[in-house]
């Protein structure tokens, strides 16, 4: 895989939406937005929009739906809803739209197939450019069926389990979405005490690499993703992770760190 392939995505999840974060990310080289309909306590699409103004067009924006404010749903027609809401309150139609976390809602295929159709009709429609699922626990959706989707989302990095990861790959084997994308590679922090007992620069063929550097590295490896979200509000957070894509990996390491995951579960 080339550097050009993997791609640094700026993730909303915890993020205060600041413009001078926005600016910086475009400044670092970063064009695309990662966010939900129900972050920033349901205000996120709003508050982009306010805050970001004219650099909106310069970004390509990923969103996601079914988490409502009295709880996550799967149902048709409030999916078909939140996906008008979001085209609103952005101001333009968002790049991908994907179901948020459907496990959640413990869907079978009847259910799933409903829910994604609704988001498949809005990306013909052109309320979209794509869509796809966000699965933060693969594992219940496992053997369900599914239309092919654009985008399937899921966790990567050191610190995800060896039964999520293995989920998450049947569920690239089983749907073949056309991308697969990683988010959470720190799990929340790079200052929690878990990073200080680990070194991931062993993944890497990089002795020059920092820790947080090779830490998201590995989470284009672990599973194997096209473009990982990083959640923050430090602009120089981004600069040192903005070349961390084009190191290389040493797949041996990989390949023994996944046996010895497995082992251990």
């Amino acid at each position: 895989m080339r550097p050009a392939d993997r791609r640094t995505v700026l993730g909303l999840h915890r993020s205060r939406h600041r413009r001078d974060l926005l600016t910086g990310a475009l400044d670092l080289g970063i064009t695309a937005l990662d966010t939900a309909s129900n972050y920033l306590s349901h205000r996120s699409h709003h508050a982009l929009a306010t805050v970001a103004g004219d650099l909106l067009p310069k970004f390509s924006i990923s969103t996601k739906v079914g988490c409502f404010e009295d709880g996550h749903s799967l149902d048709p027609v409030r999916l078909r809803g939140a996906v008008e809401r979001a085209v609103t309150e952005l101001g333009r139609e968002p790049d991908t739209v994907l179901l948020h976390n459907p496990e959640h809602s413990a869907p079978n295929t009847e259910t799933l197939m409903h829910a994604c159709s609704v988001l498949a009709e809005a990306a013909a429609d052109g309320r979209c450019g794509a869509w796809g699922l966000s699965t933060w626990d693969p594992r219940p959706l496992v053997g369900l069926d599914l239309p092919r989707p654009d985008v399937l989302m899921i966790r990567s990095g050191l610190l995800v389990s060896s039964g999520v990861l293995d989920a998450a790959e049947a569920l690239v084997t089983g749907w073949r979405p056309t991308a697969v994308w990683g988010m959470s590679p720190f799990g929340g922090s790079t200052t929690a005490h878990m990073w200080e007992k680990i070194d991931p620069r062993v993944f890497l063929r990089a002795p020059d690499a920092t820790p947080i550097q090779a830490a998201l590295r590995v989470a284009f490896a672990l599973p194997k993703v096209a473009a990982v979200a990083v959640g923050t509000d430090d602009a120089e957070h981004l600069r040192e992770l903005v070349g961390a894509t084009t190191y290389e990996i040493n797949t041996d390491v990989v390949r023994e760190y996944r046996r010895l995951l497995r082992q251990a579960a």
